[in-house]
């Protein structure tokens, strides 16, 4: 069965920085778009960034372009999102999601359990 596990959340100060990683397995990785969203306190789920099966295609929410970086390694079937200058408002509850094929970056099939990131001094 599909599994999609997140790791690397924690405390980072204004201005830090942290790796997300997600391993995945159950199904042919390289195939598929992954994308990472999140979800804040009391709001709802939000799209953050998107990656193509073969890594060659990224794409960002405005809020985060310029700041975070998303890639994958195939041969590890792992996708990452390494975020940099994190603000306080990055705190949430960070997903990575597979996307079936044929639909939008932000439409999943599954996603992991999160792993939280909190933005705090």
């Amino acid at each position: 069965q599909v599994q999609l596990v997140e790791s690397g959340g924690g405390l980072a100060q204004p201005g830090g920085s942290l790796r997300l990683s997600c391993a995945a397995s159950g199904f042919t990785f390289s195939k598929y778009r992954m994308s990472w969203a999140r979800q804040a306190p009391g709001k709802g789920l939000e799209w953050v960034s998107g990656i193509s099966g073969a890594g060659s295609y990224t794409y960002y929410a405005d809020f985060v372009k310029g700041r975070f970086t998303i890639s994958r390694d195939n041969a590890k079937n792992t996708v990452y999102l390494q975020m940099n200058s994190l603000k306080p408002e990055d705190t949430a509850l960070y997903y990575c999601a597979k996307v079936p094929i044929n639909r939008a970056l932000d439409e999943y099939d599954y996603r992991g359990q999160g792993t939280q990131v909190t933005v705090s001094s």
